[in-house]
């Protein structure tokens, strides 16, 4: 017991061959931080803007970047700055504090992604009840809900995974993650076992509600043409969002709880950024291009700020002609 104590500060896992292209590494990375922040915000932006998009199914759709936005802030900054001073450690505070906003923001994915299965269970299986079932009312509630109840979870685990007494100091991740840290405990991992399957439950009641929901969805699409096409046009990138959630789910959990050290460095670093990659790129994208309204709204947004920083330009030289014809008559 003498030997245990709280520590100040954690490494963590180095990347492969970074002393030699961690440059490399920081500006692929840089991009992609400000890739998923430049294509969530813009998509947040245009729902805002355009009347047209006021609808639920936009509205969820916009929280679900925003959580995107916030999930990556928790691993890009820290991973950054460590390429960038090759220095691979954190404290114990701010590992807790990192490992809080990732998992958070992947539990919140998982209850946003249901609420958006139940309006589309409403809008195609009960078109006539959807604007009074879904009011601007229920929509804020639902929205609060679904990021109220990840955390509700997420924070005990957290406590439960920080309030113990450590014995070792090495997270083999790239970030902090709450099993990774309860591994560095000599203690037993008992009772944090038992609230991870407590909450495992939990969210498995999510999964059940989104196959319900596809199940009576595939029933309502096989009577109607109609709905059949708000189907494939709105359900689509639901039903991509959700696999990829689910591969990066598994991924997590193989790599925190399975065997780490039994696969090759190249699939651990895989298996950790999978998680922090995917998700905030892959759902902006795949909504942005496969919903209409969204992608229209884009690309005729996008048009028109080209047209007019092309007629500034015009304007720009035709001045300064006007103004090199007047020196010349001068």
């Amino acid at each position: 017991m003498d030997n245990m104590s709280y520590p100040v500060i954690l490494t963590l896992m180095v990347p492969k061959e970074s002393k030699t292209y961690r440059y490399i590494y920081f500006v692929f990375f840089l991009f992609l931080y400000l890739l998923i922040l430049s294509i969530n915000v813009r998509l947040v932006m245009v729902i805002i803007m355009e009347k047209a998009l006021h609808e639920p199914m936009y509205i969820f759709f916009s929280h679900l970047c925003l959580n995107g936005v916030f999930g990556a802030s928790g691993f890009y900054p820290k991973f950054l700055s460590d390429l960038m001073l090759d220095s691979y450690v954190i404290s114990a505070h701010m590992c807790a504090l990192q490992s809080y906003v990732i998992y958070s923001s992947l539990l919140c994915e998982f209850t946003i992604l249901t609420v958006m299965s139940y309006d589309r269970y409403v809008a195609i299986c009960r078109p006539l009840d959807y604007h009074s079932k879904l009011t601007k009312i229920t929509c804020v509630r639902l929205i609060i809900l679904s990021w109220i109840v990840p955390n509700c979870f997420v924070v005990p685990g957290a406590l439960l995974s920080n309030l113990r007494p450590f014995c070792k100091y090495h997270i083999d991740k790239l970030y902090c993650d709450n099993w990774s840290i309860v591994k560095l405990s000599c203690v037993s991992s008992f009772v944090n076992n038992v609230y991870g399957y407590f909450v495992a439950v939990i969210f498995v009641s999510c999964a059940v509600i989104i196959v319900v929901s596809y199940i009576k969805l595939i029933t309502a699409c096989k009577a109607s043409l109609e709905n059949r096409r708000k189907f494939w046009q709105t359900c689509l990138p639901h039903i991509l969002s959700l696999i990829n959630f689910t591969f990066a789910m598994l991924f997590d959990i193989m790599y925190s709880r399975y065997g780490a050290n039994d696969i090759s460095e190249s699939l651990r670093i895989f298996f950790a950024l999978e998680l922090a990659i995917v998700p905030p790129v892959f759902n902006p994208l795949i909504y942005g291009l496969n919903v209409t309204v969204i992608r229209k709204i884009v690309f005729t947004s996008c048009n028109t700020a080209r047209e007019n920083v092309s007629e500034t330009q015009k304007r720009g030289k035709a001045k300064q002609i006007v103004n090199c014809c007047t020196v010349q008559l001068q």
